[in-house]
């Protein structure tokens, strides 16, 4: 059976430094990109919001239309109801006959202005939908707009570091394999806990390089050594000595 090899904590330091190394440069690009990205998606998202808001309001004048156009026909129903009831009032026979259609002639008469009130009321409704419709029409316009200025700036940046970006990532493709797997998992989890994304902390001037807290002399001295893992008592972070951080390139 093959021997596994066993690395040197200065190894599994230099293969984590490098990883970090590469993983700053990513986060450098994606800082250039700024919020660009997240503006981009939260215009798209408004934007369609109000494109469902401007076909639900499309839809509802639609149903009005609707409305009115039945409104309308049933005006014209009683209005040929109404000629056929004063062309039967003219052959009456009886009191009894005269008033029953006379009553369908004012039954008839109070649908037409039942139906005359609910169409001018429709069409006011109309009127109100059609002022949303243009106030959501604007803020579309409005939206697009900024998104097409936002786009074109996110893709310019894009543009100029995809290459670059595509060439880090991969390299950090290989430099994780080289990871040991249980320093990589510690690595993912410190650097998810920091905004900057730094896991792996040089000392600078006596400090911790990610919190700037102090080091003792004797731990700096332990660091140095680079005969175990060291981490930042304050805030966790992998430490290194700034020697071994500018030996090693990516």
């Amino acid at each position: 059976m093959a021997a596994v090899k066993e690395f040197s904590v200065q190894e599994k330091l230099t293969t984590i430094i490098v990883l970090q190394k590469i993983d700053s440069k990513i986060d450098e690009i994606n800082k250039l990109r700024g919020e660009l990205p997240i503006e981009v998606k939260d215009l798209e998202d408004e934007i369609e919001g109000f494109n469902t808001r401007l076909k639900s309001i499309e839809n509802e004048i639609s149903f009005i239309e609707d409305d009115i156009k039945s409104k309308q026909n049933l005006q014209a129903e009683c209005a040929e109801s109404l000629k056929k009831y004063e062309k039967q009032q003219e052959n009456v026979k009886n009191s009894r006959e005269f008033e029953a259609i006379n009553k369908e002639i004012e039954l008839a008469e109070l649908e037409i202005k039942a139906c005359d009130k609910k169409i001018k009321d429709a069409r006011v409704e109309i009127e109100e939908q059609n002022i949303h419709k243009n106030t959501t029409l604007g803020f579309i316009s409005e939206k697009q707009e900024v998104l097409k200025i936002k786009q074109g700036e996110l893709k310019k940046i894009t543009e100029e570091t995809e290459k670059e970006e595509e060439d880090l990532n991969i390299k950090r493709t290989s430099a994780a394999a080289n990871v040991e797997p249980r320093l990589l998992i510690a690595y993912e989890r410190i650097r998810g806990s920091f905004k900057n994304g730094l896991a792996v902390a040089a000392v600078e001037r006596d400090s911790c390089g990610g919190c700037y807290n102090s080091i003792p002399p004797q731990r700096q001295s332990d660091i140095r050594l680079r005969k175990k893992m060291i981490v930042c008592e304050h805030c966790g972070r992998i430490m290194i000595d700034s020697e071994l951080s500018e030996s090693v390139s990516i």
